[in-house]
């Protein structure tokens, strides 16, 4: 959202409507979890880091914390204890060691089991069971079975088999999984206390005396009058009454470049003063206020469920069910045709076998890699489910200035329009003219020249012409510099699209021209090529002009939308999802903000603003569109490895949940448990491998 001064207020009027539908949902549970600064949970990151996608979220302690602190009792019950009854090399035992180990095992579940059977409960509150569910069943039955092996050993003076080898790796497998996970995605930034941190706290506000008083921002009131020093930043929506300046909006349109704001004109609270003394005319407050408005969008774009499949949860929900059915089976066959001791052993063997070590590092692992060669290219994923995403969708809408072009001002052309002069001599002339002023426009014609090698013309005297330019004398001549609209004569010049033109006039006649525009960035355009073998559609969604879009939509040969408020950009993704579309939302200010919350997946550029890269998924550190290109690289290929580790972790299961319910014993095949133990290992092993052959192609 780019925009001159004009578009500026036509944007703030869209604007206000938006607080009437506030929802708070999510607002307050955002805190509270920020407060935490916890996002942790498998399979159930929902949609920036918010409750609400069907998943509940688990905020039990930091993980690394919980495994660090189970991993000693965790290896001491893996030394004394057989692996399924089977004596392993480094095991060793003595009198009343499995009193130790069952008093050990007992710690360890109440301290790391817990975010297990809370995560579990949660999900059986949601009626879907997933996860959370079938490792508490594994280490649940693990240790309840392995603590009356223990107790009936002690009774009846013949040694019953425990599974405590197996309750604890499993504990500890699923801890480090989902530390692994956590470290991977990071935190998460919050968009709303960086809107929030825009404004100051303090106004100073002008009383009739002229004197000044010192108000808190939240006790100014409509018609206030405030002054704003230079540098400091606008408390308050206002309208301009007396002194001038330039305003850098940046944090607000994304847009670098200082706006001139002259008497009259409307001020938004939170950008930033530069050189002047404003005093401004408090027009709006509290949640009508820009920033408010783009709070509320951002809040409730937040509030909305992920539309992630998320598979882990879903095979995960099959095992659980598989498991129990199998388990229900088993011990009723064996029940009836030997005893109720087989039945129970057939029972607990296919439950605890049920929840595999490698389907809790399938996931966490791909990710650590995934991330870590996402970070290698300036990629930093804040979310899994943004890569899933991006593999299912078909629209892209992209910002355009800061985004698909460099958003500063650049010297597309020089036109010489009479023949007594050449190039460098029209370009020395308005580099001289520009000279003295520090106007971006200014300072890039300047530059222009010193790339040509061009010695700017010195004048002997530069006025600035109100509203329509400069003008100086040199060599005895009066030149100005002006926009076409003052010279008022059309002229037969080429004007690149969605450029500005300037003419330069010598003694009322005109002998030269500048083109100056917002130059497309070099990997635009390839983009925009693999979205469209991707099958994914671009759309560009600016908040500058008609003419602007569409000079830089033609050169694109893509689908635009011009003059776009933030309510707009949220508008237009909303209305999209609407249709069932997957989106992908790519910007870089505070107006894309919203938008990049409420999209399916958002990609936030790497010079954009602090609450443009809270609100997102995804940063490209570099500020380069070509960098999207190697993200959907990375999304494809990460989703591919993170099934085929799936596939492994749970297909491992599909076959030995049945063997282990002893569907294979009449024909004289049993799962033995150190043989179930060894697959177990094999297939974790086989996951770790599978996800640290993840590559990126080179660039």
């Amino acid at each position: 959202m780019k925009h001159s001064h004009k578009e500026h207020e036509h944007e703030h009027e869209g604007h206000h409507n938006h607080a009437e539908h506030e929802h708070h949902v999510g607002h307050a549970y955002h805190e509270e979890q920020v407060e935490k600064g916890i996002h942790d949970d498998h399979a159930h990151h929902d949609h920036h880091n918010h409750g609400g996608g069907g998943h509940a979220h688990h905020n039990h302690g930091s993980f690394k914390e919980l495994f660090l602190k189970s991993l000693p009792l965790g290896i001491i019950v893996m030394l004394l204890s057989p692996m399924f009854g089977f004596q392993l090399p480094f095991q060793f035992t003595f009198p009343y060691s499995d009193i130790v180990v069952a008093i050990l095992s007992t710690i360890l579940i109440i301290y790391g089991g817990r975010p297990f059977f809370q995560g579990a409960v949660d999900e059986f509150k949601q009626k879907e069971p997933g996860m959370m569910a079938l490792v508490s069943l594994g280490i649940g039955v693990s240790y309840l079975y392995s603590i009356y092996a223990v107790i009936a050993t002690y009774v009846t003076g013949e040694h019953v088999m425990d599974f405590f080898f197996e309750f604890s790796s499993l504990l500890l497998i699923m801890l480090l999984g989902h530390w692994i996970e956590m470290k991977a995605v990071g935190e998460a930034g919050d968009a709303q206390k960086a809107l929030a941190k825009l404004l100051p706290k303090d106004a100073h506000v002008v009383l009739e005396d002229e004197s000044i008083e010192t108000r808190p921002v939240s006790e100014l009131k409509i018609g206030d009058i405030v002054r704003v020093q230079a540098g400091e930043n606008v408390p308050a929506d206002g309208i301009l009454k007396r002194g001038e300046s330039r305003v850098n909006e940046a944090l607000l349109t994304g847009e670098s470049k200082p706006i001139k704001k002259n008497i009259g004109d409307e001020v938004i609270g939170g950008s930033t003063n530069g050189q002047g003394l404003l005093y401004l005319e408090v027009t709006e407050t509290g949640d009508k206020s820009f920033i408010s408005q783009v709070q509320t969008l951002i809040r409730d774009a937040q509030s909305q469920p992920s539309r992630a499949e998320n598979i882990a949860q879903k095979v995960a929900s099959w095992l659980f069910y598989v498991a129990i059915a199998a388990a229900l089976i088993a011990f009723t066959f064996w029940l009836f045709t030997v005893d109720l001791q087989v039945a129970i052993i057939f029972t607990v063997t296919t439950l605890v076998i049920a929840c595999p070590h490698a389907l809790g590092l399938a996931i966490p692992l791909v990710t650590a890699r995934s991330t870590s060669l996402g970070a290698s290219r300036g990629l930093l994923v804040k979310d899994r489910e943004a890569l899933e995403l991006t593999t299912k969708s078909d629209v892209m809408i992209l910002d355009k200035t800061g985004t698909l072009t460099t958003g500063e001002f650049k010297v597309l052309n020089v036109d010489v329009l009479d023949d007594k002069y050449t190039k460098e001599e029209i370009t020395a002339l308005i580099a001289g003219i520009e000279g003295g002023s520090s106007h971006p426009i200014a300072q890039s014609i300047v530059k222009y020249a010193q790339e040509q090698n061009v010695q700017a013309t010195s004048f002997d005297s530069i006025d600035v012409v109100s509203g329509a330019g400069v003008e100086g004398n040199a060599n005895g001549q009066k030149y100005e510099l002006i926009s076409q609209k003052a010279y008022g004569q059309s002229l037969d010049i080429n004007v690149p699209k969605g450029a500005t033109m300037s003419i330069l006039v010598e003694n009322g006649e005109a002998i030269g021209s500048v083109a100056l525009g917002d130059e497309l960035k070099e990997t635009s355009k390839e983009l925009i090529q693999v979205l469209k073998k991707s099958g994914i559609q671009p759309i560009m969604a600016t908040g500058d002009n008609e003419k602007a879009a569409q000079g830089a939509a033609e050169v694109l040969d893509i689908e635009y939308r011009a003059n776009q408020s933030p309510e707009d950009k949220y508008d237009l993704v909303n209305s999209l999802k609407n249709q069932g579309q997957t989106v992908i939302m790519v910007g870089d200010g505070v107006n894309d903000a919203p938008s990049l919350a409420l999209a399916d997946v958002g990609i936030a550029i790497g010079a954009g603003t602090q609450v443009a890269l809270d609100s997102a998924d995804v940063i490209l550190t570099q500020s380069d569109p070509g960098d999207i290109e190697s993200f959907i690289e990375l999304a494809h290929k990460t989703t591919r490895k993170m099934k085929q580790n799936l596939a492994w972790g749970a297909g491992y299961n599909f076959i030995a949940i049945p063997i282990a319910a002893g569907v294979l014993a009449p024909i004289g095949i049993t799962l033995s448990p150190a043989v179930g133990a060894i697959l177990m290992s094999v297939s974790t092993v086989v996951v770790a491998i599978n996800a640290m052959l993840l590559r990126l192609d080179k660039k």
